[in-house]
């Protein structure tokens, strides 16, 4: 068994409305494909919690304040090596001060 990582997964935690912005962004640089297939991209809603602390600037809630509310979690396959070129577009694009990214490494077991 092969057990190289060439690929990791990329779960992003996003406003709905950035969700196109950022997978034609990642698709440019060759993330969102899958064989033959580009800007593959799966997402659902979600629901979460926060807490803007003294020296944030939040995109959503009020700073010192137990915040809530929906977002999309974002999964798209990215080659190893455009990793940090992603996680880059996706720090650019992404309209929170802190974006939740969730790298997850890919096993090649074929």
């Amino acid at each position: 068994m092969n057990l190289d990582v060439k690929e990791v997964k990329l779960e992003i935690y996003v406003p709905e409305e950035y969700i196109e912005i950022i997978r034609d962004s990642l698709a440019s640089i060759g993330a969102c494909r899958i064989g033959e297939y580009s800007h593959v991209v799966s997402w659902q809603n979600t629901k979460g919690f926060w807490k803007p602390l003294e020296n944030s600037h939040p995109f959503n809630g009020e700073r010192g304040e137990i915040c809530s509310g929906c977002e999309a979690k974002m999964e798209v396959r990215c080659p190893i090596e455009k990793a940090q070129d992603a996680l880059q577009i996706i720090k650019e694009k992404h309209p929170y001060e802190e974006p939740v990214i969730n790298v997850i490494p890919l096993l090649d077991i074929f």
